[in-house]
């Protein structure tokens, strides 16, 4: 495997020799000191360059950066982001386990994008100055919620939690692992980003996907968490189920008490009740009883 020295002299060597690349930026966890460092980070690089048709009127370019072991053209796949000629991604993985995400971007698009968080100028060639100026570290952390956007939160869960408990009696799990693990797990993901801003004061950032939440959570609502998390069997889904309830609650009403919200305790009750009966309910009934 490739060291983090070696990957950064042939990103830097590759710009020094191209006078279409003007600078080379490095974004993402490696740009940020309080990442942790492990040998599976990504280099997150941009190149500021003069125009995009020829890099891509050249598709073997890239090739010097090492044997892949897979590439993805996220603007050239059939989902792609609108149109646009002022930049373009690789995201190659290399056979030596190294990953280089590259984008380029023309220095319009650059200055039109505004700051991004962390970033570190590594090769400046034309001394812009300002436009690659250093960026904190800190300017990617969550913000406080409004009173609406918590309410909205709150509604949300609470509005899909019966759609869980619907697809979990009429056995279809593929459905209710859906609303369970993608709709309602998002509102529980926002809800723990503000509670764990309570607890930092908004000084600390979670990590994508809340992949530092173990970090900041209380032991108790870290070993909640990890029940949310179920296979493909029916109880074990429920008990899922019940157990985003009773997070989402918790980190809710402490959120609430801090910025003096009204939490939707009507709400959490009713349905809390109905998910309750569902799970009761025989799998032949005609009503709710």
């Amino acid at each position: 495997m490739r060291s983090e020295q070696e990957i950064y002299e042939l990103i830097l060597n590759t710009a020094r020799d191209d006078a279409r690349i003007r600078a080379v930026i490095l974004v993402g966890s490696r740009a940020n000191s309080a990442a942790p460092r492990d040998i599976f980070q990504d280099y997150d690089i941009v190149y500021i360059v003069t125009e995009i048709a020829s890099f891509k009127r050249e598709p073997a370019w890239i090739d010097r950066f090492g044997e892949r072991m897979i590439l993805q053209l996220p603007n050239e796949m059939a989902d792609a982001p609108p149109n646009d000629n002022d930049s373009f991604v690789y995201l190659m993985q290399f056979a030596d386990g190294n990953r280089i995400d590259l984008t380029l971007l023309t220095a319009v698009k650059f200055q039109a994008l505004g700051r991004a968080s962390p970033s570190i100028l590594l090769l400046d060639k034309d001394a812009r100055g300002e436009p690659f100026a250093l960026l904190r570290a800190d300017d990617n952390l969550p913000a406080p919620p409004s009173a609406k956007a918590f309410a909205d939160c709150c509604n949300e869960f609470w509005w899909v939690c019966p759609y869980v408990a619907k697809g979990l009696w009429r056995r279809e799990i593929i459905y209710a692992k859906y609303m369970l693990d993608q709709i309602a797990r998002a509102q529980l993901m926002k809800m723990l980003v503000w509670h764990i801003g309570v607890r930092t004061r908004f000084s600390q950032n979670p990590g994508k996907f809340g992949k530092y939440f173990q970090r900041y959570l209380e032991p108790p609502l870290w070993q909640t968490l990890e029940k949310t998390f179920a296979d493909a069997a029916y109880d074990n889904n429920w008990d899922a189920l019940e157990a985003s309830c009773e997070l989402f609650r918790a980190a809710a009403v402490r959120v609430a008490e801090h910025f003096g919200f009204e939490y939707p305790y009507g709400d959490d009750e009713r349905v809390s009740a109905h998910l309750k009966r569902v799970r009761q309910l025989p799998a032949e009934a005609k009503e709710l009883e």
